[in-house]
């Protein structure tokens, strides 16, 4: 198994390299040269499978030996066995043909934790194994930074620096980040938008000198890792629903901002799992909607909703979906991502359209629509959805057939948005590791979204950290 750009300029790497590598250095992002095809007797022997056994099977593919099998299954034990649920994703039937698949149970309570747990060790691993020096550098629209400080914290060898949107996140999101007290984790609050601080990574990683200089790593789903361990709880989640209810394929709605948790479910689909319809959930900032409705992707004005971490304009895994549409395509690609950088728009050709619908379907929740499903769903099954969730839900009405089975994704605990539990007039109870962090000090620093800036930043903190 080799890595590849979408953009072409990258030669094939292998797995470790690849993570190290993060964005690919031509502005790019690094794929797989193949998806590996898992048969229909392969996937009825992993449906007997623990979680951590599936995911060391799923992972395996890509890994390709490069991590010894006893190493690989430690990591795997290690990373999972920070959950608080045995099951680590667990399915739960909500009525007839409707599923939640939590994953919220990791310590930050949301399902970014699924991936940076895996990841935060991977990078330890690498570390010890190479001497190489893991500088981390993120930016989060809410749950990335807590899971990715969670990660790596107290591990040898790693500092890490995170960009979140002052003011744009919710407290309890804010709270897990900055509370850290820690000489290797540096919290900037940017005056700006999500957009703005993934902007000012891609542009800091692709200074190949200074990212050389600092030997920067990337957090964010725009590393593959990421998509690969998220990849797994997809084929956890049909084997689940498999288990009692005879179905040739189900339904996934997902709660979509970064286009990388549903870019994972596209993959388990492209590797062989039977996956039906993939239902791009967003809110009001919804340009993944239009684009999958019509085939114009053309980001719109900012907007702040109830469910935060999802309000993003532009997708950064969009360009991995891109490449495959495009026919694995890389010149098509580059000349695609070079015209959206100067016209501020991308449109697809009606063959391509009808491709976008067969592969996915979309619906963007406005506000109260997002309430509305809170209240629904915890009047009428006693089940309490967070905001992203129930913007999952209220597409998965949308989208799906009665008859069809559908999982919708649960990406965060409802805990740590009880800014929109509050407007439902639905009291609920803190777990007491968020209780907790209200009355810990803060670790920020408010900062302009400014590259310069930024980067004078990280350099002290990159260099005295030690």
């Amino acid at each position: 198994m080799k890595y590849i750009s979408t953009r072409g300029k990258v030669n094939e790497i292998g797995f470790i390299d690849a993570v190290l590598m993060g964005l690919a250095t031509d502005g790019g992002l690094l794929v797989p040269d193949k998806i590996p095809q898992i048969t229909a007797d392969e996937l009825q022997a992993m449906s007997q499978l623990s979680y951590q056994e599936l995911a060391y099977e799923i992972i395996s593919y890509y890994v390709d030996g490069e991590i010894s099998e006893i190493e690989l299954k430690e990591l795997i034990e290690k990373s999972y066995g920070t959950f608080r649920h045995s099951e680590v994703t667990p399915v739960v039937k909500v009525k007839d043909n409707m599923y939640i698949l939590e994953l919220f149970h990791g310590p930050t309570f949301a399902f970014k934790d699924v991936a940076l747990q895996f990841l935060g060790n991977l990078y330890s691993y690498i570390a010890k194994k190479t001497g190489v020096t893991i500088n981390i550098l993120g930016a989060t629209s809410g749950d990335t930074g807590a899971s990715a400080i969670e990660g790596v914290r107290g591990k040898e060898g790693i500092r890490i620096c995170i960009l979140h949107p002052h003011g744009k996140v919710s407290k309890v999101q804010e709270l897990q980040m900055t509370t850290v007290n820690d000489p290797t984790v540096l919290n900037l609050a940017i005056k700006g938008t999500f957009d703005d601080g993934q902007r000012i990574i891609k542009e800091i990683f692709a200074d190949l000198e200074f990212k050389d200089k600092y030997h920067l790593r990337a957090i964010n789903s725009i590393n593959f890792a990421r998509i690969l361990a998220q990849t797994v709880y997809y084929f956890y989640a049909y084997f689940q629903v498999s288990k009692n209810k005879k179905i040739k394929s189900i339904n996934f709605s997902v709660p979509t901002g970064n286009f990388g948790d549903i870019f994972a479910g596209y993959l388990a689909k492209r590797m062989g799992l039977p996956v039906g319809k993939l239902i791009v959930a967003t809110n009001e900032n919804n340009i993944l909607e239009r684009f999958i409705n019509e085939g114009v992707y053309k980001p719109g004005e900012f907007r702040s909703t109830y469910s935060p971490s999802m309000d993003i304009q532009v997708a950064s895994n969009f360009e991995r979906y891109l490449y495959y549409l495009l026919d694995e395509n890389s010149d098509a690609v580059t000349t695609v991502m070079e015209q959206f950088k100067s016209e501020g728009k991308i449109v697809v050709s009606k063959e391509q359209l009808r491709q976008v619908q067969a592969d996915f379907a979309a619906h963007g929740v406005h506000g109260e629509e997002c309430l509305d499903t809170i209240r629904k769903y915890h009047a009428k099954t006693n089940y309490l959805l967070d905001p992203h969730t129930s913007c999952g839900v209220a597409a998965y009405e949308q989208c799906n057939d009665a008859s069809e089975v559908c999982v919708t994704l649960a990406t965060a605990h409802p805990a740590k948005f009880n800014e929109a539990i509050e407007r439902c007039e639905i009291e609920q109870t803190y777990p007491e590791q968020i209780q907790q962090l209200f009355s810990k000090p803060q670790f920020l620093e408010v900062v302009e979204a400014d590259n310069a800036e930024i980067a004078r930043r990280l350099e002290k903190h990159f260099t005295t950290a030690e």
